[in-house]
């Protein structure tokens, strides 16, 4: 017999089996999902989920496509939260602490509660890479931030208001464009693409069936 659990969705009750998903379970018990999905993979962020278990206080995050279903869940969905992105533009601003100061200034009202650390379904050190923003040092915020998949589970916890994913992508991009080294082999390769110099390659490649296709990507060589 296949072992079952019961869970709740948007409040009602449903009889589902325990090996699935939160969103493999949604579908089982009839959702038709458009909204809050994406890759299924942990990688895209869309799946944002806040739940409960039934006799626990304790409010848990996590992402709906990576979180097997338990007995007494409560589940509420986060399809998109609405973080803050502040507009600039890259080649006008300098890497300097004072860009921080002046496009995320709620950073410096962290209360380091690290509400945001606990809620971060990539166990990112999301605290720790708000205070490398804070202090201006980019290049040590953006390896901290690199893993971000930008589901506002962290904003979404943060009594301060901070946009944590937008803060993680700001450092990103000041570092690659005015602290990482350039990267010569691929200008260079970046250029070839823009010359032509791959056009036949990728057409001859669109012509294969899908199986061809799939079985030159599995087996493709991969760099270590």
């Amino acid at each position: 017999m296949q072992e079952m659990v019961n869970v709740y969705f948007f409040g009602k009750q449903y009889s589902v089996p325990a090996e699935l998903t939160i969103m493999t379970a949604m579908e089982y018990a009839g959702y038709k999902l458009v909204r809050g999905c994406g890759c299924r993979h942990g990688f895209c962020g869309a799946c944002a989920t806040i739940y409960r278990i039934k006799g626990n206080n304790e409010l848990k995050t996590c992402l709906a496509c990576q979180t097997q279903v338990q007995e007494g869940m409560y589940v509420a969905t986060l399809p998109f939260f609405p973080t803050d992105k502040r507009n600039y533009d890259i080649n006008e601003v300098e890497a300097k602490q004072k860009i921080m100061m002046e496009l995320y200034p709620e950073i410096y009202s962290c209360i380091g509660c690290n509400a945001c650390t606990k809620g971060c379904p990539q166990s990112l050190s999301v605290m720790q890479y708000i205070a490398y923003a804070q202090r201006g040092d980019f290049e040590k915020c953006a390896e901290e931030s690199f893993d971000c998949i930008g589901c506002g589970i962290c904003t979404s916890r943060c009594p301060a208001g901070i946009s944590h994913p937008m803060v993680g992508v700001l450092a990103r991009r000041l570092t690659g464009k005015y602290i990482a080294p350039k990267s010569e082999h691929l200008a260079e390769r970046v250029e070839a693409i823009n010359s032509g110099e791959f056009d036949s390659l990728i057409e001859q490649v669109m012509q294969k069936p899908i199986e061809e296709m799939k079985e030159l990507y599995n087996n493709r060589d991969i760099e270590k």
